[in-house]
Parts: structure tokens; C-alpha cells; sequence
């Protein structure tokens, strides 16, 4: 079975409520009491973001005043500000926008917080690592450009197109970031937030962002899950620069075992791909994809000492061209890392520089224990 069909097949043991109903442009879509579904366009290979509006009230000078907390952004782009104005006039019932969330760093989630607070009058709220994180590389090249290419070249990055775009990204966060809020409310694991009626919980997850924030609402059954649980598409867990001996996909594959703990038939509300049931099913199949693909790097590593660019073919069974293959080699690190960190695979570092793993000889304790 191919990647495409195993994907629908995938797919098709998930459930979708609104099935291939989506938001019209410049509106929302009403998916539960108080929440709406906003769906923006993004020019990228993965071509949308979901966005959320939720229900709010908030004490006033003069008493409660009842509007609206925006939940994710979208990049910071014209075509992106013209339909927040379009959604403004249209589905905010005449209130205001009381707060903006965001889940994560990631620039599709927190591009136009700035621009949303100040257009607002409102704070901005996101959890502390992923602020300051996004504080961090909002300056230019803090964690782009030269020492992201060299990064990936010790772990055999060979590509002169690859590394060139790897080496020359020093302002790609802030090409689609219009500035961060100088002040911010902070979230944590466990806090309970009353928003409007209900309340919602937050769940920390690691691995995809530093400390990516879910919501999940028991008194609707829903979950906005962010990027941390995807419908089709696995997320991006890759090891970066900053950290180079990091164990990334544990720390997913421990996050995403945190959602179990909620309904099977919650209804999650992912950043991408449509909202859906099946919360337990996805949980296994993304930990399931992860386990295969492990299980096809230590097969590699048979035969003799491998480094991430060797990996490629082995975990994308597709070409890719020289973009992609920049993400593409930090999952390749991040899976090589799980074995390295679980003491299945040692690393050593050659007289050219290069990373490379082989089997190991003596098994080592480690924090990862999954095979």
C-alpha cells in the first residue's frame, strides 16, 4: 500500500461530524455552543490553518462584557488581516475580541498575535516556554541561518541547494511573525480557564513546540488539540540547532498518551484538516507510524553505521525536493535520537564531522523506553 493510501485509509476509520463542510471565506462556522470554526488560507504545501473563536466574557469598568477569545492566528499577511476583518464585521455579533490564545510558537499560530492584541486592546495568552521562545527567534538569525546549516551537515546534509536554503533562512520566522505583544498572560498544564460559559482545561504537550497548549472542554466534549493531534498528516517532531542532543519524539509520543485519558468520542478540533472523532483511534495510529518508522531505522542501522541523510529514503517514501528536505532531516535526527537516548543505537562522530549511528553494542539506560 502506498503512502496516499494508507493515509485514506487511515482516514477512514476516523469520523467526521461535518463531513466535507468547511468555513466560506471571510465567516465561521458554528461546531458547537459557542464555538466557531475559522479556516484561513496558507501558502504553503500545507495550504490551511484552523482558527477558533470562542464565546467569552470578561469583567468590565462598568460590569461583564461579553465578546469573543480568538484561539490560534494565521501568519502575518495582508491576504490573512483582510479576512480577520471580514469575520470581524461578520461573526463577532457586534462584541469585541476579549483575548487572543495561541497554542504554539509556530508562526500559523502566532503570527498576527500582535496585530490581533493591538487591533484589540487585548493580552495575549500562551504558555511561558513557547512566549519566550518565540521571543527568542523573533530576533533576526537567532537560531536561523549558518548554524542551522552547519547543524544539519554534521548529520550529512550534503545538498548544495538544501543547505543554501537552510543557510540563507535568517528571517524566516520574522517574514511571517508582524512583531510580538510585549506583555502576555501565561498558561499551564492543569490551569482551568473559564471562558464565557464553560471551562476549559489545558494540556501541555512537548516534542512539536516547547510547551504547546491544548484546551479540551468536558462540558462540550470538545478538544482544540492544535497541532499536537492531526487527522491525516503526521506532526512535525524534528531536532533543531539550539538543542542538538535533544529526544524530541519522546517527549510527542509521551504528550499524545495525555489525550487518552480523555472521551473516546470527543470531538477534537485540529489546526489542520477538518474537526473529527476517533480521538483514541488517532492516538494509535500516530504512535503506530512512529513505531514503523523506528522499526525501519534499526533496520537500516543493520547494516552498518547510518547518519539522518541516509535515513531519507528510508522514512519518506517519496522524493522530496530541497525545501522539504530541511524538515525532512530534522525528523530523520529525531528518530535516530529516540533509538541513540533508549540505547539501541550508538552515536559517534567521524574525522569528516559526521554524525552517524550504528547498533549498540552494551544496552544503556535511558529516559525513552519504547522500541
Amino acid at each position: 500500500m502506498n503512502q496516499f493510501s494508507l493515509m485514506n485509509a487511515l482516514e477512514r476509520q476516523l469520523h467526521y461530524p461535518l463531513g466535507d463542510t468547511l468555513p466560506a471565506h471571510g465567516g465561521a462556522l458554528q461546531i458547537a455552543p459557542g464555538v466557531k470554526w475559522i479556516r484561513m488560507v496558507l501558502p504553503f504545501a500545507l495550504n490551511h490553518i484552523n482558527l477558533w473563536l470562542l464565546e467569552d466574557q470578561m469583567d468590565g469598568p462598568d460590569g461583564p462584557v461579553k465578546g469573543w477569545a480568538v484561539v490560534d492566528c494565521c501568519i502575518a499577511r495582508d491576504e490573512s488581516r483582510a479576512q480577520w476583518e471580514q469575520v470581524f464585521s461578520n461573526e463577532l455579533d457586534g462584541c469585541p475580541i476579549l483575548r487572543v490564545i495561541v497554542t504554539h510558537m509556530h508562526p500559523d499560530h502566532i503570527g498576527l498575535a500582535q496585530w490581533l492584541c493591538e487591533r484589540w486592546n487585548v493580552l495575549l495568552w500562551a504558555s511561558a516556554t513557547d512566549y519566550f521562545m518565540a521571543r527568542l527567534v523573533s530576533v533576526r538569525g537567532a537560531i536561523e541561518g549558518a548554524d542551522a546549516g552547519d547543524f544539519q551537515a554534521s548529520h550529512g546534509l550534503s545538498d548544495p541547494q538544501a543547505l543554501s536554503i537552510m543557510r540563507g533562512r535568517v528571517e524566516y520566522f520574522t517574514n511571517m511573525v508582524a512583531g510580538l505583544p510585549r506583555r502576555f498572560h501565561r498558561m499551564r498544564d492543569g490551569d482551568r480557564l473559564r471562558i464565557g460559559a464553560n471551562e476549559w482545561t489545558c494540556i501541555s504537550g512537548h516534542g512539536h513546540s516547547p510547551e504547546h497548549i491544548a484546551l479540551h472542554c468536558e462540558s462540550l466534549g470538545v478538544l482544540i488539540s492544535g497541532d499536537m493531534v492531526l487527522p491525516r498528516i503526521s506532526t512535525n517532531v524534528s531536532v533543531f540547532d539550539i538543542e542538538p542532543e535533544a529526544n524530541p519524539l519522546a517527549l510527542f509520543l509521551d504528550s499524545i498518551e495525555k489525550f487518552r485519558a480523555l472521551p473516546a468520542d470527543t470531538l477534537t478540533l485540529p489546526a489542520h484538516g477538518k474537526p473529527f472523532k476517533g480521538l483514541h483511534t488517532r492516538i494509535d495510529q500516530l504512535s503506530d507510524h512512529h513505531r514503523d518508522r523506528l522499526a525501519e531505522v534499526m533496520q537500516a542501522c543493520e547494516s552498518g553505521p547510518q547518519h539522518a541523510a541516509d535515513i531519507l529514503p528510508v522514512m519518506f517514501h517519496r522524493e522530496l525536493d530541497a525545501h522539504q528536505t530541511t524538515f525532512a532531516m530534522g525528523e530523520a535526527i529525531a528518530h535516530l535520537h529516540y533509538l541513540w537516548h533508549a540505547g539501541q543505537l550508538q552515536r559517534q562522530r567521524g574525522s569528516d564531522g559526521v554524525y552517524r549511528f550504528g547498533l549498540a553494542d552494551v544496552p544503556t539506560n535511558a529516559a525513552a523506553t519504547r522500541p
